[in-house]
C-alpha cells in the first residue's frame, strides 16, 4: 500500500470519537481489512470517473480514406479526434465544439498551425498562394484525409466579405500546399484552411484554421448588402426558405430556376448537390455546411445551426452543365 494510503489509514484509525460517559475521548478502532477494501473501491470509482471525463474531452469516430503525400489513400478506418466524417456523409456542418462557436477564428487549433508562405500578394495580379500546416512539433503535416472528394478545402474572402473564392490546392511531398490565386482588390483578406489531418499514430482531427493575407494598396471596405432571400447569378435565380437560429438545427432549402422559370438539372459537385459556407460579419467566424445526400424534390436542403446572433454572408456553390456557380446572400440571425 502507498504512503498516501497508509497516512489515510493512520488518520482514520487515531481520530477521536465522541466522549465516553466519563468525558474522556476514546480512539476509534477500524478493522484494517475493511479499510483496505474501502480504499480499493474508492480508487476504482475515481478511475472510472476520470476515464469518463477524458472520454468526453476526446470523442472518437472513424473515418476511412486518408491521403498520403503521393496522393493515395490509406485503407481501413482510423480513429478520429473531434469532428470528422467519411466522404458522402449526409447533411452536417463544420463549426466549433459548442453550439455558439464558429471556427476559422484562430491560426492554431487542436495542435495544428496554419503557416502562410506568401502572406502578401499584389492586388489585381495573378500569383501563387503557398502555405503549410504544422503539427505540435512544428513539422509540416503530409497526411490528410480525403473529405468530400478533396484533402483540402480553401476559402479566400476579403474581410468585408466580398471576393469569395472556394479553392482546392495541391500538396507537394514536403507538405507545401499551393494554388494560383488573384486577390482582385487591395485590402486585408481572410484565408481559411478546412481539412482533416492524419497524425503518425493514425489519429485524425478535423480542423479549420484562419489567417489574414494582405494585398497592399488603398482600400475602402464595402458595406454588407442588405438581407435578401434571392440572388441572381449567370441568369439563374436562387432563392431559399428557412430562418437559422442559434443553438438549433433549422432546415435551409435552396431552389434554383433558369431564366425561363424552369428548374435546371443540378449536378453533384464534390460529392454533393451543393456546398454552403457562412461567414459572420465582424469576427468572420466560419461554417461549412453540407446538404442532405439527395435532393428535396428539386431543392437542396441544408441543416444549419447558427453560432450566435449577428449578420452572416451565405455562399452557395452549385453546379449545372459542368460549371460551378456561387450565389451570395446576406442573412440576419436574431
Amino acid at each position: 500500500m502507498s504512503e498516501q494510503s497508509t497516512a489515510v489509514e493512520d488518520e482514520v484509525a487515531v481520530g477521536p470519537s465522541s466522549a465516553d460517559p466519563a468525558g474522556a475521548a476514546a480512539p476509534t478502532v477500524v478493522d484494517p481489512g475493511t479499510l483496505r477494501m474501502a480504499l480499493v473501491v474508492g480508487g476504482l470509482l475515481v478511475a472510472v470517473l476520470l476515464g469518463f471525463g477524458l472520454g468526453r474531452l476526446n470523442p472518437r469516430e472513424t473515418v476511412p480514406g486518408a491521403m498520403t503525400p503521393a496522393g493515395g489513400t490509406m485503407g481501413g478506418a482510423a480513429p478520429v479526434a473531434g469532428h470528422s466524417h467519411a466522404p458522402g456523409t449526409g447533411a452536417h456542418q463544420h463549426d466549433g465544439a459548442d453550439a455558439d462557436d464558429a471556427t476559422g477564428l484562430s491560426v492554431t487549433s487542436a495542435g495544428y498551425t496554419l503557416v502562410p508562405l506568401t502572406p502578401e500578394m499584389p492586388a489585381g495580379q495573378a500569383g501563387e498562394l503557398r502555405f503549410q500546416v504544422h503539427d505540435g512539433e512544428r513539422k509540416p503535416v503530409t497526411r490528410f484525409a480525403v473529405v468530400h472528394d478533396k484533402p483540402m478545402h480553401l476559402i479566400v474572402v476579403r474581410r468585408d466579405l466580398g471576393g469569395y473564392q472556394h479553392l482546392h490546392p495541391t500538396m507537394a511531398p514536403d507538405g507545401t500546399w499551393s494554388i494560383p490565386l488573384t486577390l482582385a482588390q487591395p485590402g486585408v483578406w481572410r484565408m481559411y484552411a478546412d481539412f482533416t489531418a492524419v497524425a503518425d499514430d493514425g489519429l485524425q482531427a478535423a480542423v479549420t484554421l484562419g489567417v489574414d493575407l494582405v494585398a497592399p494598396g488603398d482600400h475602402i471596405p464595402r458595406p454588407l448588402p442588405e438581407p435578401t432571400r434571392q440572388a441572381v447569378v449567370d441568369g439563374f435565380t436562387v432563392s431559399y426558405d428557412g430562418d437559422p437560429q442559434p443553438g438549433t438545427a433549422v432546415p435551409l432549402v435552396f431552389t434554383v430556376r433558369g431564366a425561363d422559370g424552369a428548374v435546371p438539372t443540378l449536378e453533384r459537385y464534390l460529392g454533393a448537390y451543393g456546398h454552403l459556407v457562412a461567414l459572420r460579419e465582424g469576427d468572420l467566424g466560419y461554417l461549412h455546411v453540407h446538404p442532405e445526400p439527395e435532393l428535396d424534390g428539386a431543392a437542396v436542403k441544408f441543416w444549419v445551426t447558427a453560432p450566435g446572433p449577428g449578420r452572416y454572408r451565405l455562399y452557395l456553390d452549385f453546379q449545372i452543365a459542368g460549371e460551378v456557380r456561387t450565389a451570395e446572400f446576406t442573412l440576419t440571425v436574431a
